[in-house]
């Protein structure tokens, strides 16, 4: 299963007739350039999971950050990132 396999699996678990009305996912672009994901954690399995704030800058174009902060997953990346961005979620979501 690739990543946005993934992704969606995770979401349609999390729809019940309620919880998708008010949360989900969102990815956007920066204009620096690179991506934005904010994942809603909130009445998910996830929303107490403690996650370590991590980043990392390769280059200019290569680049993350992504934190949980008030049950949102909050990631950051450079324009070659919105992949590693999303492992770094599932990888985190499925431990």
């Amino acid at each position: 299963m690739n990543t946005l396999e993934q992704l969606m699996k995770w979401y349609v678990s999390n729809c019940n007739g309620d919880w998708e009305h008010s949360y989900g996912v969102k990815i956007d672009t920066l204009d620096n350039p690179g991506w934005k994901v904010t994942i809603d954690l909130s009445e998910t399995y996830l929303c107490n999971r403690p996650f370590e704030k991590i980043s990392k800058e390769r280059s200019e174009d290569d680049w993350y950050f992504c934190e949980v902060k008030d049950e949102l997953f909050k990631a950051a990346g450079g324009v070659v990132n919105l992949e590693e961005l999303l492992t770094i979620f599932l990888k985190w979501s499925t431990r």
